[in-house]
């Protein structure tokens, strides 16, 4: 946490007494935001994080759009450096610059360590290491430590494989799996470089800066899971070979999964208590970058907003959540499936390259 940041707790069992107004499930941007919005609003927040440690592993490749903003967010702690534009490199063929892709490089633990900061600052009770062990059909939580909590509301924001977003029937059944490194990078790079190639089937690889190191990743389709491995290897020694980076800076390997069926609904009830869903729980990333943080942000804060507004009697406030969600994502959504499938279909140069967001057909 940052310096003279209000800790989380670790002991659930002393402050939440077992009915929270609202339970916030997994704590990264989403459920940080939804926590802290609902605990604004002046109700009892109680957010749960099975990891020991905000922000860790890092699972993602930690760029931002350069317009995302929050409320409260020390951007010059949390940003690593910035990038100007984006290069396409589609199989052998020359590199493509694209202009316009202005982004942030972030340090995701800082991020979210700060963004669980700020819920604490506005009176949320957040419980580190600490998981659900089963939700009961009436909407009550058993917890890993053995409490029961009895929330009012319930909000959803652990992962792509969201065990509250399964309580409630809504499950992502279309995955990438991502694997990433920490790589040394041999000269200060100022672009995000994007690997499209028929092998990284129904994804992509990219080398994304952060001042002398880089992300290096490779995603694939859940059905090629097998192949990750391999492909990394591949693409560091290729880079390597060709002066870009250096060793692996420390030992970083991660991965996860993301998901690229576009959004669920994103709200449901368990007996009397509302569900709502934000960030991967509700399927809110791209399915053809896998971008999702900046989605995690602002659909952590509708869902905080729309808690809010049910506990003070507005019981059409999680329909309502919903749709907001889809006025803000699902015509972009719509757009991304389709070349992801037809890049699955067949995966040419062509449909590589008009597939990506850098291209000019990629938008019509």
């Amino acid at each position: 946490m940052s310096a003279g940041a209000p800790e989380p707790t670790d002991d659930p069992c002393g402050l939440i007494a077992g009915s929270p107004d609202v339970l916030v499930v997994g704590l990264g941007p989403a459920g940080a935001r939804a926590a802290a919005i609902a605990a604004a609003d002046g109700w009892r927040v109680v957010g749960i994080e099975r990891r020991s440690t905000f922000g860790e592993p890092v699972q993602c490749a930690e760029l931002v759009c350069s317009a995302l903003t929050i409320e409260g967010l020390d951007w010059d702690r949390v940003t690593a450096q910035g990038v100007a534009r984006m290069v396409t490199r589609v199989e052998d063929h020359v590199p493509e610059s694209t202009a316009g892709f202005a982004g942030r490089m972030i340090s995701r633990r800082l991020f979210d360590q700060q963004l669980a900061a700020r819920a604490v600052a506005c009176g949320a009770h957040l419980v580190r290491g600490v998981s659900v062990t089963r939700l009961d059909a009436d909407g009550s939580a058993r917890l890993s430590t053995g409490a029961t909590l009895r929330p009012r509301v319930i909000v959803g924001a652990d992962g792509p494989r969201s065990q509250v977003g399964a309580a409630i029937g809504r499950v992502n059944r279309e995955l990438v799996v991502a694997r990433q490194v920490a790589v040394r990078l041999e000269m200060a790079y100022d672009a995000t470089d994007i690997f499209l190639r028929a092998a990284y089937r129904g994804g992509y690889g990219w080398l994304f800066p952060k001042d002398r190191e880089a992300n290096l990743g490779i995603g694939v389709d859940y059905a090629a899971r097998s192949e990750l491995k391999a492909l990394l290897a591949g693409l560091e020694s290729e880079l390597r070979a060709v002066g870009r980076i250096g060793a692996a800076a420390r030992p970083s390997l991660t991965g996860g999964l993301i998901p690229v069926g576009g959004r669920l609904v994103a709200f449901g009830r368990l007996r009397f208590v509302p569900v709502a869903l934000a960030g991967d729980a509700a399927g809110l990333t791209n399915p053809v970058t896998g971008a999702g943080i900046e989605a995690a942000v602002r659909s952590g804060e509708l869902a905080g907003r729309a808690a809010s507004a049910w506990l003070g009697g507005q019981q059409m406030a999680l329909e309502d959540f919903d749709e907001e969600l889809g006025d803000l994502y699902d015509g972009a959504y719509a757009r991304a499936q389709r070349h992801r499938r037809e890049t699955l279909r067949c995966a040419s140069v062509s449909n590589l390259r008009r597939g990506w967001i850098s291209s000019p057909e990629y938008w019509t």
